[in-house]
């Protein structure tokens, strides 16, 4: 059909002559069109947005590092934080992610969605680039962490973060990094920056993270977990794990775990073909937890392999969310 005849057949406008702005409707009261050009689908049976808000991305850079060869270092953190939406007056809880990388260098904005889905149901989500183990073995990475959760209370009014609020979620040496970090608080291993805010956090999620490196090839894996050029002899500096029994032990989360001393809550969540992270890893923590009487969820994805298979889901994302919610209120 020619383009003026297309036109001749629009319904014709409702007033004679340019309207001026319409001001004082919501979305909801605004007066609905009821124009339906013929072969218009119509769909009138829902008027709500589902999942979530928008998300805004920014990129800031939340510490400067020393290196032991002189050189320093910018550490850059991703912020997702909800859009077109006023903050609660405390501001939105916090949810420091720290993604996963072997204890190499991260590629942070591989989880984007899984960050972008957290932040749209009502979270600010803090995504922080670590010192990989290259530059920095152990403890590098969880005192990055600390540090990551006190830039955020440092900034909490400009972020519109509640610093009341504050989580920690990682997956495999994320995991790894955040149970580190989770489980040591505001002591040691430790470092300077921003001492005058806290790092402890209300709760934990562990997807699939290493917590004992000594036991790891004692059980099925598709890697060599003690050699030194494995992810775990890395992070104790390039050596092999099972020669430095001791390093391994205080790289191990499990090791900071007291009964005098409160632990947050913890989800653990781990795939039951797991190629990579034996799922005996997780077992181990929370046989030690649960020992220790400590709050602690455990949920087996039974056929899910190393994040996948089951954990880019809306519904693991859902065991996430419900976990959050029902620890930071």
């Amino acid at each position: 059909m020619p383009d003026n005849e297309a036109a001749a057949n629009i319904a014709a406008p409702p007033a004679q002559s340019p309207m001026e702005p319409l001001l004082g409707y919501t979305a909801a009261t605004f007066p609905r069109s009821d124009e339906a050009p013929e072969g218009c689908r119509v769909i009138d049976d829902w008027e709500e947005d589902d999942f979530g808000h928008p998300v805004d991305i920014t990129e800031e850079t939340y510490v400067t590092r020393r290196l032991s060869d002189g050189s320093a270092v910018d550490l850059p953190m991703w912020i997702y934080s909800p859009a077109g939406v006023r903050p609660p007056d405390e501001g939105w809880p916090v949810v420091v992610f720290v993604r996963g990388s072997a204890f190499h260098e991260q590629n942070v904005l591989g989880f984007t969605d899984c960050c972008v889905r957290i932040a749209a149901r009502g979270y600010l989500v803090a995504a922080p680039k670590y010192r990989h183990s290259d530059i920095a073995p152990f403890p590098a990475q969880m005192q990055d962490c600390k540090t990551a959760v006190r830039y955020v209370r440092a900034h909490a009014g400009r972020l519109h973060a509640d610093p009341e609020r504050v989580a920690l979620w990682g997956e495999s040496s994320g995991a790894h990094t955040v149970l580190m970090a989770g489980f040591t608080g505001d002591t040691g291993p430790d470092t300077e920056d921003y001492q005058e805010f806290s790092a402890e956090v209300r709760c934990i999620v562990d997807w699939y993270g290493p917590t004992d490196f000594a036991m790891m090839n004692y059980y099925p894996s598709a890697q060599n977990h003690h050699d030194p050029d494995s992810p775990e002899g890395w992070e104790l500096g390039h050596v092999d794990v099972l020669e430095r029994l001791e390093d391994s032990r205080l790289a191990s989360p499990m090791t900071y775990l007291v009964a005098e001393r409160p632990t947050p809550p913890t989800l653990i969540m781990h795939g039951g073909r797991d190629m990579l992270v034996p799922f005996n890893q997780s077992c181990r923590l929370y046989a030690r937890m649960r020992e220790l009487g400590k709050d602690v969820t455990f949920i087996k994805l039974a056929e899910a392999g190393h994040g996948c298979r089951g954990f880019r889901s809306e519904r693991a994302l859902g065991c996430v969310a419900d976990f959050l919610a029902a620890h930071m209120g």
